[in-house]
């Protein structure tokens, strides 16, 4: 049996209450999410047991803008 390459990016599953994965969570903060509340916001839910919060904001650290620019 011959494998064909998976073409799209992998994708993971952080929040399994509401099947949220990494990919719907970066595009919710590049719309704007600013604060975690926003990103489930963004996709639609709430927070349900909290066990993903500390992934989800880790992502939202990683992919907010800086705001560091110029004047």
């Amino acid at each position: 049996m011959h494998r064909v390459p998976c073409l799209e990016p992998a994708r993971m599953y952080v929040c399994l209450c509401n099947a949220l994965t990494d990919a719907q969570l970066r595009a919710a903060v590049a719309a704007g999410a600013a604060r975690v509340k926003d990103l489930y916001a963004g996709c639609g839910c709430q927070a349900q047991c909290g066990c993903c919060t500390n992934t989800v904001l880790t992502i939202l650290r990683q992919e907010r803008p800086t705001g560091g620019g110029g004047s």
